[in-house]
């Protein structure tokens, strides 16, 4: 698939090769004094919170949320919509935002077979290329698209759920909420606590996968957009009252040249110098997290020498600083931020394996 040549017939891409090897994600973000993930099942939206560990909990749906409120912004096909984002042109009647997002009217439908209109469904949804999506449509449009049309499509790219890195605490100064409409002679009014976190360092772990990619089209092209589109989209899909406070600290995505190969767990090896002393309740900001990335060269250096690692792709904020582990190991340590983390990646995987990403002019890379 391409996003610059295509097809004549099925306007399928034909420029980009579709993803051949493997990625493993690892994302560091935090976020002050707001709901990183309410639970619309809890009373008043309360914060995901791991009853047993006390950690904060943030969905993977809520990450791909950010995402694709990201992509559409940057002009990108979108098929599972935000109403919230969505111009006044855009439908969220099911046939309708089917054939919008491919492109076509219902009489064309006849004009091509299923896996013809798939392909072209793909190549302008580019939210579905990365997390995949159930299609939902009319038994006429079903009827029409045929058997060969999947109708679901499983997506190559897959965040585990997120948890902070250590205890959170719920604000005590919880914001009670009011909205009173006035109806004749009289006032009504609706109350509704408004639920924080103190603080909470929040880690991801994905994977892109290059076995799921065939079913999608994803592209190399996509993922190398996934490098400074995370980034972005926290930092702009986050500025409702609930979200404002979020803010990226690391984003690592390391692309193995080993078929399908992937160590995996990447995130666990960024760990808290500090845990033995504090469950870390008291944060407040990245600056009071002694955190190192010590075992994650440790780990990175043993793929090196196997010649399993192709690429690092790395932005960290200037804000966050990272300290020795203390370990025996022929491995570099890493003290100090940005600058001292990405010496510390060029020394184990090789100065021209690591890509330092600016989200703001690479954009789509």
């Amino acid at each position: 698939m391409s996003h610059a040549d295509t097809d004549a017939e099925t306007g399928v891409s034909t420029d980009e090769d579709t993803l051949s090897n493997r990625s493993e994600f690892v994302l560091l973000y935090d976020a002050a004094d707001c709901n990183p993930n309410g639970n619309p099942l809890s009373a008043n939206d309360k914060p995901r919170i791991d009853e047993t560990t006390g950690e904060a909990v943030v969905t993977d749906v809520r990450l791909k949320r950010y995402i694709r409120d990201q992509l559409y912004d940057d002009g990108h096909g979108v098929y599972v919509l935000n109403p919230s984002k969505a111009d006044e042109q855009d439908s969220f009647e099911r046939d309708d935002l089917f054939l919008s997002t491919a492109g076509l009217d219902q009489d064309e439908l006849d004009d091509h077979d299923g896996a013809v209109i798939a392909d072209r469904f793909l190549a302008n949804a580019a939210d579905v290329r990365y997390f995949g999506a159930t299609c939902s449509f009319s038994s006429d449009i079903q009827s029409d698209l045929g058997d060969d049309f999947p109708g679901q499509f499983t997506g190559p790219v897959q965040f585990e759920h997120g948890r902070s890195m250590h205890t959170v605490v719920t604000k005590t100064e919880s914001k009670q909420l009011s909205t009173v409409i006035r109806t004749g002679d009289s006032d009504q009014g609706t109350f509704a606590t408004d639920n924080r976190l103190e603080y909470a360092l929040v880690r991801f772990h994905g994977v892109a996968n290059e076995n799921g990619a065939a079913t999608t089209g994803l592209t190399t092209a996509d993922v190398r957009r996934l490098d400074s589109l995370i980034w972005r989209s926290l930092k702009n899909q986050t500025l409702t009252r609930s979200k404002a406070g979020h803010h990226p600290q690391l984003y690592l995505r390391v692309e193995y040249d080993a078929g399908g190969y992937y160590h995996g767990g990447l995130d666990d090896l960024i760990e808290r110098t500090d845990a033995a002393e504090t469950d870390g309740s008291e944060y407040r900001a990245i600056t009071d997290v002694s955190l190192t990335v010590d075992p994650l060269l440790e780990r990175l250096a043993a793929d090196a020498d196997r010649d399993r690692i192709e690429a690092v792709h790395v932005v960290a904020s200037d804000r966050i600083e990272f300290e020795p582990a203390g370990r025996d190991t022929d491995a570099p340590t890493v003290d100090g931020g940005a600058e001292a983390l990405y010496d510390g990646l060029q020394a184990v995987v090789g100065e021209t394996a690591v890509d330092v990403i600016d989200p703001y002019t690479d954009g789509d890379r």
